[in-house]
């Protein structure tokens, strides 16, 4: 058997259910602070690093973030052949 439950919600709303934090007050800051330092940005590479500053472990950061994503595509991808209706 298989059952389905569609939510629909807003994050925030979605986040109080779950009982998480609110966060948006850092979150707030945290991009007027990024938005703040590209303001004086006049070249590639000074963007590049102001990017590389502000993300969260930088090159890590940002090569994890790439392979989360990669691994979860590739789980979305349907299998050919595994078919259990």
């Amino acid at each position: 058997m298989k059952v389905s439950v569609d939510v629909d919600c807003t994050p925030a709303e979605a986040r109080a259910f779950l009982g998480l934090p609110d966060v948006t007050p850092i979150h707030d800051k945290y991009v007027k602070t990024v938005l703040d330092s590209i303001d004086g940005v006049t070249s590639i590479e000074q963007m590049e690093s102001v990017v590389k500053t502000f993300a969260p472990m930088g090159d890590a950061g940002m090569k994890l973030f790439k392979q989360m994503m990669d691994i979860g595509l590739s789980g979305m991808t349907p299998k050919m052949g595994n078919d259990k209706s």
